[in-house]
């Protein structure tokens, strides 16, 4: 049986998925594995898949897309796929963008991100304590600069939408006042031990649809984005209560309160089970209100990724680029 989730109509008029599948996975799976678990992801139903450049596997994912077109199992217009431009190719935001069109074997991008609002590189699997000479603190003038390379893209026909992604409250009052073209989404970590209520607030009362990255928790992340002091998201005692009271697992706890709460979560897996009761977590059985209230009062404000591998020279913390 094919599963259908509901879908959200984008600040431009575009009709988006209301959950996808990631394919962030290189530090443990092969790009043929992510590939696999995206040809099997959209055979079961889903619609929507999360791509990235710097993940390593965008060729692959290209031909799972081909395989799943010449099977007739959906056409180009029943998907939606996104890219996100690295932090090195800020200045050369369309070359980027024709690399991952190449690779994805398309001729337009339904949605496209500024990956991390700084051009601050690093290169792929390095340690969590490097760091690079030339990183430098958030400018608003550097994100217009890569922003407008954006809206030329869209105005062109190689994307349909815009994206920004990891982005704070203070950041976006700095830039929205300057673009020409609205962001339609903003990727953001979301789970229920860190739910960025005034982000995410911020971002629907201006039409940004929020797409929820770590929407589990992300027990797979990679080790040097592991500390001591991090909760996990599906063993907080309550969201282990609801998915009793449902007799599901946690994680489809954790989807349904993402769901529920307007985001649009991209939960990651390559093995089939799995990425098969994520999408049905979605469609059925949802949530009591009095549930969604408890687990608003789970949040532990805990922010797994920090992106300590940005720091610039003389900066001494994480949080500095949450700012």
């Amino acid at each position: 049986m094919t599963m259908t989730a509901h879908t959200y109509i984008l600040n431009n008029g575009h009709t988006m998925p209301a959950i996808g599948i990631g394919t962030f996975g290189s530090d443990k799976y092969t790009a043929d594995e992510i590939a696999n678990a995206v040809y099997g992801a959209v055979k079961y139903g889903y619609r929507l898949i999360d791509c990235a450049e710097v993940y390593g596997n965008e060729r692959e994912i290209g031909g799972s897309l081909k395989r799943l077109f010449d099977e007739g199992v959906v056409g180009r217009e029943d998907i939606f796929v996104t890219s996100k431009v690295w932090n090195d190719h800020h200045r050369e935001v369309r070359k980027s963008c024709e690399r991952s069109l190449s690779a994805l074997g398309l001729s337009y991008l339904d949605l496209y991100f500024i990956h991390w609002p700084f051009p601050n590189y690093h290169a792929p699997g390095c340690a969590g304590d490097a760091r690079n000479k030339d990183s430098v603190p958030f400018s608003v003038d550097e994100f217009i600069s890569t922003y407008r390379q954006c809206e030329e893209l869209y105005r062109d026909g190689l994307i349909r939408a815009i994206g920004v992604s990891n982005m704070t409250v203070s950041k976006l009052e700095a830039v929205l006042p300057h673009v020409e073209i609205m962001p339609s989404a903003l990727e953001m970590e979301l789970h229920p031990a860190f739910q960025q209520p005034e982000l995410f607030r911020y971002a629907l009362e201006r039409g940004i649809r929020p797409i929820g990255f770590c929407p589990l928790g992300s027990p797979s992340r990679p080790e040097r984005d592991r500390t001591e002091d991090d909760a996990a998201a599906m063993e907080l005692p309550e969201v282990k209560t609801v998915a009793g009271a449902h007799g599901v697992h946690p994680a489809a706890v954790c989807l349904k309160w993402a769901s529920q709460r307007g985001a649009v979560p991209i939960p990651f897996s390559v093995k089939e089970a799995q990425y098969r009761s994520n999408l049905d977590a979605v469609c059925s059985d949802p949530l009591t209100d009095a549930e969604m209230e408890a687990l608003a009062r789970a949040d532990r404000n805990c922010r797994l990724v920090k992106g300590q591998v940005f720091l610039w020279e003389g900066a001494s913390d994480w949080r500095e680029l949450w700012t």
